[in-house]
């Protein structure tokens, strides 16, 4: 269902990666740590035929997954419009590999064609109020057994890093976690130190 303040939160992300997305890729290998170790989690538990990502933003994680599962339908769902068109040429034409340009919300026309898995990469600690409801419908959407895959922030002890990330429109309050092992059988769940401790980011694996 489409809420005022799920457009309202489309358009705030928007706005913020309308510059954002001409610097994403050159500045964000250095705190977006365990991209790469949710693939291999992911790897190591299904050999999905349709993974779905929200919010993937200009491509990174698209660009592995095909690599990784050459046989694999890869959607990527994204509200930015500039993150995209750089998903678009980095990823070239692709036959197995769909971007859609839309807010994920009910009426998104994945719900027809139910992933194996759902991939949230730095995305859901964005979406405030609203990653309660984006956790509860991914769980919907999933083929029955299919995985939910996260990796984000998680929290930080320092006051003045939580408030720069929220500057940021970051939420850091380890506040995923306890939705995501509520709604879904825990697979793999851990939290780790980014820069000996001044922040921690967690890796989790669900299964429907």
């Amino acid at each position: 269902m489409v809420t005022e303040n799920s457009i309202k939160q489309s358009q705030l992300i928007q706005n913020y990666y309308h510059f954002q997305s001409t610097i994403y890729d050159a500045t964000r290998w250095s705190f977006l740590f365990g991209r790469k170790l949710i693939l291999d989690k992911i790897a190591t538990e299904t050999s999905p035929k349709t993974i779905l990502e929200i919010g993937c933003g200009t491509g990174y994680n698209l660009k592995k997954l095909s690599k990784r599962f050459p046989d694999s339908k890869i959607l990527g769902m994204d509200v930015s419009k500039d993150m995209l068109q750089i998903a678009e040429k980095k990823l070239g034409s692709n036959p197995n590999i769909q971007l859609i340009e839309r807010p994920y919300v009910r009426e998104s026309e994945v719900n027809e064609n139910k992933p194996d898995v759902i991939l949230f990469s730095y995305m859901l600690t964005m979406v405030n109020p609203d990653f309660s409801d984006m956790i509860l419908q991914a769980y919907d959407d999933l083929k029955p057994g299919g995985y939910i895959a996260v990796v984000d922030f998680y929290n930080s002890k320092h006051s003045w890093f939580r408030k720069h990330m929220k500057n940021h429109h970051v939420r850091m309050e380890s506040h995923l976690n306890s939705i995501l092992e509520k709604k879904f059988e825990v697979v793999d769940s851990e939290v780790h130190n980014a820069y000996q401790g001044v922040w921690q980011y967690f890796s989790f694996i669900g299964k429907k």
